[in-house]
């Protein structure tokens, strides 16, 4: 292929220096880029809106094909105006990072050796606070199944374990509030 890397042989054959800035950017930098303009605009925005708010160093089918992966992933909704369609913010920054967090762990085979692998490289503080957003969670599963009038279940079914219902996505959990669980405790059957 004549001696030049690939890519910087597609930003040769590409020309204009905004595109080339653009495209040296990584594409989660660019939605990040384009959900905080979104949240800088006063109300729902067009992609002309945010490419100009951008400097205007992105194409507009580039803004456009931002928009819609953020609109596949969940992160932005839009809706029809005129010919048009105007977007809005459904996440922030951080919404997005865990949305691409969680399309990784989708794509893994084995979710319980990522997710301990995942956990037991958390730093303490990281730990803590990840043990005390999971415990509010659960507290607001439980608000709103008693709201609901049903319990949480028939009661404990193997010692150590206070709850047994399924999270929110349909999966069997069991929740003990004092100790780290082995993941491969539920292949097991525990």
């Amino acid at each position: 292929m004549g001696g030049k890397p690939f890519g910087k042989a597609l930003g040769d054959s590409l020309g204009g220096s905004g595109r080339e800035r653009a495209r040296r950017r990584g594409q989660g930098q660019l939605e990040a880029q384009v959900l905080a303009a979104l949240h800088r605009a006063p109300g729902p925005a067009t992609a002309a809106w945010v490419q100009e708010h951008l400097g205007g160093d992105l194409a507009y089918t580039t803004v456009m094909t931002i928009l819609s992966r953020l609109h596949a992933k969940r992160a932005v909704s839009r809706e029809r105006s005129g010919r048009a369609y105007v977007w809005t913010p459904a996440a922030d920054e951080a919404g997005l990072a865990a949305l691409r967090m969680r399309r990784v762990l989708d794509g893994e085979p084995d979710r319980d050796a990522v997710l301990t692998s995942f956990v037991s490289a958390l730093s303490e503080h990281d730990e803590q606070l990840l043990r005390a957003l999971l415990d509010r969670a659960t507290d607001a599963t439980d608000d709103n199944v008693t709201a609901a009038g049903a319990g949480p279940g028939p009661g404990p079914t193997a010692p150590g374990h206070d709850h047994d219902r399924r999270d929110h996505h349909g999966h069997h959990d069991r929740h003990d509030h004092h100790d780290r669980r082995d993941p491969s405790d539920e292949a097991h059957g525990g």
